[in-house]
């Protein structure tokens, strides 16, 4: 199969810390961009959700569970527990 190159601007620090990944679980950064295009042309979507809603609770328009609960406890219904680590004392 003939070979091409792709070309593209990012900024230093990404690349360097995209890099490490790559390498910590064992493939190049060829290799997973090579991933990340089979994957795009395989499912015909990005692989992952873009959207301009910066909430992470918030997807597609609809409250997830864990927003509504939060939501419902700010608006005084139910009741909220303390988080207790396990090796607190």
């Amino acid at each position: 199969m003939a070979q091409t190159t792709l070309s593209i601007r990012m900024d230093e620090n990404v690349k360097k810390q995209f890099d490490a990944f790559c390498l910590e679980v064992g493939m190049n950064t060829s290799v997973a961009i090579n991933l990340f295009v089979k994957a795009v042309l395989r499912e015909g979507k990005i692989p992952f959700e873009i959207s301009v809603n910066n909430d992470p609770f918030y997807s597609d328009g609809n409250k997830t569970r864990l927003r509504k609960s939060i939501d419902a406890l700010n608006a005084g219904k139910g009741s909220s527990h303390e988080l207790i680590e396990a090796d607190d004392e």
